[in-house]
């Protein structure tokens, strides 16, 4: 299977209600799995469970429910680099080597602040901006989405 067409499926998948897809053809086979965003729960199924008559009650007191606290996303102050593709974060070149950046370094534009393993290849993610590393918003191994906050440099 040609890499346009298996790109194709990528994105009909993406954008589909469809969670899964498997195809078989001569060359081989390819299964696509979509997977919940970091963050969001699976879809919650409901079913429907037979009527039961409501026993009959003077007066029930009025219970109140608490409201679940509401996400605040707010974007930490200063410029954020953010993951340019969906991948592993990385902070440094090997498992063994020292990170390329840490907490407090300068940096300059340009300069490789991390790694994004996608499919299997190494992408240098480099500064968009320069200055001081104020905080890194991602762990080592990480599983990172497209635009996810990675570094807050001011």
């Amino acid at each position: 299977m040609d890499l346009r067409k298996l790109k194709t499926l990528i994105d009909l998948v993406s954008e589909s209600n469809v969670s899964e897809l498997e195809i078989t053809e001569a060359e081989g086979k390819v299964r696509i799995v979509k997977s919940a965003p970091v963050g969001m729960h699976a879809p919650v199924t409901y079913t429907m469970a037979p009527a039961v008559p409501a026993p009959s009650v003077a007066a029930t007191p009025a219970v109140e429910v608490a409201a679940a606290p509401a996400i605040v996303s707010a974007e930490p102050a200063g410029h954020t680099v953010k993951s340019p593709m969906v991948g592993t974060f990385y902070r440094s070149s090997s498992p063994g080597a020292k990170a390329f950046v840490e907490v407090g370094d300068t940096i300059k534009e340009g300069e490789t602040i991390c790694i994004v393993e996608a499919m299997k290849i190494l992408n240098e993610i480099e500064a968009d901006k320069s200055g001081t590393v104020k905080q890194i918003l991602v762990d080592n191994g990480q599983a990172v989405e497209y635009g996810q906050p990675l570094f807050v440099i001011e």
